[in-house]
């Protein structure tokens, strides 16, 4: 078995990633976010300049297909600042889109996962490194069994690890159950994100127990139960012997959010949530969540 980290300049070992963001967006744009699109080149590079100087090496953009991931930049971005890229293929919510995207996609939306992983996104060249599917507040609607089924499908072609955006931090069972349960994707090979907006501890117990990947990602917002429950909700983790399967990110989805633009931007991983963290944990620990275990999620395994 080879393993594989894809970035947006091609394949490096998982220990190559480094420090890294388990989940953020360099380029995001959605119906749902109108005025809030991060969709400014400058602005990025100087987002991946302010996360490299505060020490990162390595981020992986959660942003599917649809939603201005602008793949053709990733590359001159991730050279100029030094910082390794992973790129996504998958679908988001329905909401996201409009109806005749989503037409257009039916009957052959795995086959489109596989193209991105495998030959590149567009003409970009630029092949995927994951795919990104999406939950509902504590329910599977159709659309979401439809796109983690392809999503499935896309990863027993390729090997490539499937990360899942829970809504408000909700649903991770019933997607476990879907995911690896009738589908057959290995529980190794799913990140479950925005587990820090639903503190059910019991519930983040029962997900890590399975095998799965737990992503503790965006940071700082105010409507989230985020920063002030996030180092106890990781520490009881870690001492159930759940350590290797933590992931963490920072998730910037809207302009203002960038700490160029005065948010707190990617840089705040490292700058705020690190040492908080290492109090409680160690610094120890918390280092090798920042690199031993993304390298892992994120790796494709191929015979």
């Amino acid at each position: 078995m080879v393993s594989f980290v894809r970035t947006v300049l091609g394949d490096v070992r998982p220990e190559e990633l480094g420090v890294t963001d388990a989940h953020d967006h360099l380029f995001f744009r959605s119906p749902q976010l109108p005025g809030q699109e991060l969709d400014d080149a400058a602005a990025a590079r100087a987002e991946l300049a302010a996360f490299s100087a505060a020490g990162g090496t390595g981020v992986v953009q959660w942003t599917p297909y649809g939603l201005g991931r602008r793949a053709a930049d990733l590359p001159l971005l991730s050279r100029a600042a030094g910082v390794h890229v992973v790129c996504a293929t998958g679908l988001h919510q329905a909401v996201h889109y409009e109806g005749e995207l989503l037409d257009g996609l039916r009957g052959g939306l795995a086959d489109v996962f596989v193209t991105e992983l495998t030959e590149g996104i567009g003409t970009s060249g630029v092949r995927a490194g994951f795919i990104k599917v999406a939950g509902g507040f504590h329910a599977l609607d159709a659309h979401a069994r439809w796109t983690m089924t392809a999503a499935a499908e896309a990863h027993h072609a390729t090997g490539a690890p499937v990360a899942v955006h829970l809504e408000l931090g909700t649903g991770a069972l019933d997607v476990l159950e879907l995911l690896c349960g009738e589908l057959g994707v290995p529980p190794h090979r799913v990140i479950l994100g925005h587990l820090n907006r639903s503190p059910d501890s019991v519930v983040q117990r029962q997900a890590a127990q399975s095998g799965c990947y737990l992503a503790f990602d965006g940071p700082s917002r105010a409507h989230h139960a985020t920063d002030w429950r996030m180092p106890e909700a990781v520490r009881a983790l870690a001492e159930a012997g759940f350590g290797h399967r933590l992931l963490l990110g920072g998730d910037t989805v809207v302009a203002g959010a960038r700490s160029v633009d005065g948010g707190p931007g990617m840089p705040y991983l490292l700058r705020r949530v690190r040492p908080r963290l290492a109090a409680v944990l160690g610094a120890e620990l918390v280092d090798r969540i920042l690199t031993e275990n993304p390298g892992r999620a994120f790796a494709v395994d191929r015979a």
